[in-house]
């Protein structure tokens, strides 16, 4: 339960500052936050990550529908696990992914407005829920990367045990 909790927290800040910057914000509004590095922008993106994929919204409802019901079927498989990074990274993820796909059910685009400035580069604008899928599909890879680590010493160890 404590996942689809942090899952449901996600959701609902994603939705939140979201739902902030559509009504108080004209778009293309900018307010810096740190200088040029962070400011806070206005922006809709009918695509994906990075802007591509413009406009196909019937495909991302199709494929965030088919993505969260495989969530949350993985995070009812692996909840009880003693490693709990798994399951919290999972509902990272599908927070995110709710949050997304509300935004495109509704209104065909999703509302962005973080922005990073690196000197003359700026990162492509992007918001809460697409901050939470990126966090959590890193800390994914770092779960898998640290289950092949425990599974070679229980291999060590027990091949240690056969010798003695």
């Amino acid at each position: 339960m404590v996942y689809y909790i942090l899952a449901f927290i996600v959701f609902l800040v994603d939705q939140g500052t979201k739902f902030l910057i559509a009504t108080r914000m004209e778009l293309r509004d900018e307010i810096p936050v740190i200088g040029n590095f962070f400011v806070i922008t206005s922006h809709r993106n009918s695509g994906a990550a990075f802007g591509i994929l413009q406009d196909q919204r019937w495909f991302f409802i199709v494929v965030t529908l088919v993505v969260v019901v495989a969530l949350v079927w993985y995070l009812q498989k692996v909840k009880d696990t003693p490693h709990k990074l798994l399951p919290v990274a999972l509902s990272l993820v599908l927070g995110g992914a709710i949050g997304n796909f509300l935004d495109r059910a509704l209104t065909g685009e999703v509302v962005d407005f973080i922005q990073l400035n690196f000197g003359s580069y700026t990162f492509p604008i992007f918001n809460i829920a697409d901050s939470a899928i990126c966090i959590g599909v890193v800390l994914i890879i770092v779960e898998t990367l640290l289950e092949g680590r425990r599974e070679k010493a229980a291999a060590k160890v027990e091949g240690n045990e056969h010798h003695e």
